[in-house]
């Protein structure tokens, strides 16, 4: 009964909230239909995502006593929020049909995908961590693994639906698809709030009992926190800025008409990481010692592509192809680890008194990572080099992608020594 109840009230609902909020990611499948509905740049309505990003970083941040005391409240919050959400920005595109080139529309995207989704991701995203911890306290990275594998395999899965839905609904398919989904995901989250439950031999704090506060706990270890918070938002940093050229990149060493596929196939990559590390790391004593892994195959495998100048060889080389691809899979892969192994990492270092209250706040640098790292290499990429036209209107550049490669090099090694030095070993 206890197994099966692990799965009842942790897994399939930590699945059914992640699987949900993870569709944020589905962005770039319908971010130009908005913005030609709407009449604003592409660039214009990029924003929205940007601002979900950070607002999940923030709202777990701040809405993480929250989700300590009640994941019931948090759950419910995640699911009307996230489904409010969905729906509001499905009708400020719909308004935005009807007037073109509306300030209105756009700000109420930002608004609504932004801000309201946002709320709904960061406490939909925290509240089921700390329950698969407690029941499956022997596996715990497995379990952590298991939920954010969902919010990363929700981009795959989801994908092709919302693409069916945009051909399939006509004239306004992009206003009405966020309607349907609304609906869609708020059941599923509902489900999952329902489901969700810790089990009835934890013991929480209670507050006459006078436990120590997220912050106060994290002061009993400052370096190692500050450590675990520099890697992380490196680590989404590099990620973000090689994920969000990902496409380009695959055009430059002449596998552009396999952008659909090899696209989905680093998905996977990304999915399996955080499923992947997070199991391998169980098997350490030092948890810490799968960030070394992950940032020293990350560093190996931007070193091989920057020597052998791997983009700008435009495809030439076989080899060099693979040493490419064989790059954007590490880096997916490790940018998912990086992820999953957090919330079991900080657990190792401070209980799990705190724990939800901790992770939403090493989460913020998610959020600063979201306005950053995908801009970074954007501003290098416009800056460094020269678009060159390969047909069909569509333009690459090589030399611009390769630099962002010496960003991330960098911010890579720094990672690793902040793994290093800074992030103290397991204490009992």
């Amino acid at each position: 009964m206890k197994i099966q109840n692990k799965w009842i009230r942790a897994a399939i609902p930590a699945l059914l909230l992640h699987c949900s909020i993870g569709t944020v990611y589905c962005w770039s499948i319908f971010s130009q239909e908005i913005a030609d509905h709407i009449g604003f740049s592409k660039g214009a309505t990029e924003w929205a995502f940007s601002f979900a990003i950070f607002f999940l970083g923030m709202s777990a941040a701040f809405l993480g006593k929250i989700v300590e005391k009640d994941i019931h409240k948090s759950s419910l919050i995640a699911a009307i929020c996230f489904a409010a959400g969905m729906a509001g920005t499905g009708f400020f595109i719909w308004y935005g049909g009807t007037h073109r080139g509306s300030l209105l529309a756009l700000l109420g995207i930002y608004i609504c995908y932004g801000f309201i989704m946002g709320i709904g991701l960061g406490t939909g995203y925290l509240s089921p961590v700390k329950t698969l911890m407690l029941w499956f306290s022997d596996r715990k990275g497995l379990a952590t693994g298991l939920a954010v594998a969902g919010f990363g395999a929700a981009k795959a899965i989801a994908s092709p639906i919302m693409q069916k839905l945009l051909t399939s609904l006509g004239d306004g398919g992009i206003y009405k698809m966020f309607w349907i989904l609304a609906i869609v995901y708020f059941v599923m989250m509902f489900v999952g709030h329902l489901l969700l439950a810790k089990p009835e031999g934890w013991h929480e704090p209670s507050g006459d009992e006078k436990a120590p506060s997220a912050i106060e706990t994290i002061k009993t270890k400052p370096a190692t926190f500050i450590g675990i918070w520099i890697m992380f938002y490196l680590n989404i940093t590099c990620g973000l800025a090689l994920i969000s050229q990902e496409k380009m990149i695959i055009k430059c060493i002449g596998l552009g008409s396999m952008v659909g596929i090899l696209s989905s196939v680093t998905a996977i990559f990304n999915a399996g990481g955080r499923l992947g590390f997070s199991a391998w790391a169980d098997s350490f004593k030092d948890r810490n010692t799968i960030y070394k892994i992950i940032f020293s195959l990350s560093i190996i495998a931007t070193a091989l592509v920057i020597i052998t100048q791997g983009i700008t060889n435009r495809g030439e080389n076989t080899l060099l192809m693979i040493l490419v691809l064989v790059l954007l899979f590490v880096v997916n892969a490790g940018y998912g680890g990086g992820f999953s192994n957090v919330p079991t990492l900080l657990s190792d270092h401070y209980g799990m008194g705190n724990i939800s209250a901790i992770h939403g706040i090493t989460l913020s640098a998610w959020a600063i990572a979201g306005l950053t790292g995908n801009q970074v290499a954007t501003l290098i990429v416009d800056h460094v080099g020269s678009p060159i036209d390969i047909g069909h209107g569509s333009t690459i550049n090589p030399l611009g992608y390769q630099t962002v490669l010496y960003l991330t090099i960098v911010l890579y090694v720094i990672s690793l020594l902040c793994s290093l030095f800074l992030v103290s070993k397991k204490t009992k």
